[in-house]
């Protein structure tokens, strides 16, 4: 394992990982040419699905495509959970925290997976599908300057509809999504079964930044200015690709 608890080698769970990226999901990248060939840089994409499958996909995509390690910045509740931190660990998963990214992106220059949409991504109704939402007050921003890294969009059509929420049920004062999945197969099973959508991967063109890295402070305007730029230029990608696609099994 490296430093991070990443597995040095394919262990039975990357095995099936990869063999769901090439024959379930089939994915397809465009605009790889947009990756940095050196150097770190901050990877931000849509969020969805109820067990998102997204982290996985690019991380493990960039392996497949670039031969190059990614990392995926994951909440740090799921480290309190029994077991989970520790797999989460072994296919490339890390606490989110600043101190982490700037280790990855700036000392190791590594490639890191961040979802701005957190928690709302994956929680999203139904009506408000391929819709983004708010990308928070710009921390991935300046997470990126800090580090002197440029950001790479990334957008991601069908990940949605692999675990299609269909409805909400309401327990005291939270909702929980109820997806197709779980009301074909029941809320585990579901939970882990994904429909074999074709997964397409959009690369946009990588954001680079004239401020200088490490500095006590940056302007708020700016990195939610910037935040916001970046949310438009994804959803954009994410309609034409919606308006482009003849199928969600097909692509």
């Amino acid at each position: 394992m490296d430093r991070w608890g990443r597995a040095s080698k394919q262990g039975p769970q990357v095995r099936f990982i990869l063999a769901a990226y090439r024959s379930w999901f089939r994915v397809e990248w465009q605009g790889l040419e947009h990756f940095p060939e050196q150097g770190g840089a901050l990877l931000v994409a849509n969020h969805a699905g109820m067990l998102p499958i997204d982290g996985a996909v690019i991380q493990y995509g960039i392996e497949e495509e670039l031969g190059r390690r990614a990392y995926s910045l994951a909440h740090h509740g799921f480290w309190r959970l029994p077991f989970a931190g520790r797999w989460l660990n072994r296919l490339g998963g890390v606490v989110g925290h600043p101190e982490n990214a700037q280790r990855l992106l700036r000392d190791e220059g590594a490639f890191v997976v961040v979802f701005p949409e957190g928690a709302k991504g994956p929680l999203k109704p139904r009506n408000e599908r391929y819709r983004l939402q708010r990308f928070g007050r710009g921390g991935f921003v300046e997470t990126a300057i800090r580090a002197g890294v440029p950001i790479v969009p990334i957008a991601l059509m069908g990940t949605e509809d692999t675990t299609p929420v269909i409805g909400r049920l309401r327990l005291g004062g939270i909702r929980i999504p109820i997806t197709l999945n779980a009301l074909l197969l029941g809320p585990v099973l579901g939970a882990m079964a994904h429909f074999p959508v074709k997964i397409r991967a959009r690369v946009l063109p990588a954001i680079h930044f004239d401020e200088p890295p490490d500095q006590a402070n940056y302007s708020r305007s700016l990195l939610m200015d910037a935040a916001e730029g970046i949310r438009s230029d994804l959803q954009r990608a994410l309609d034409d690709m919606l308006e482009r696609r003849e199928s969600r099994w097909l692509g």
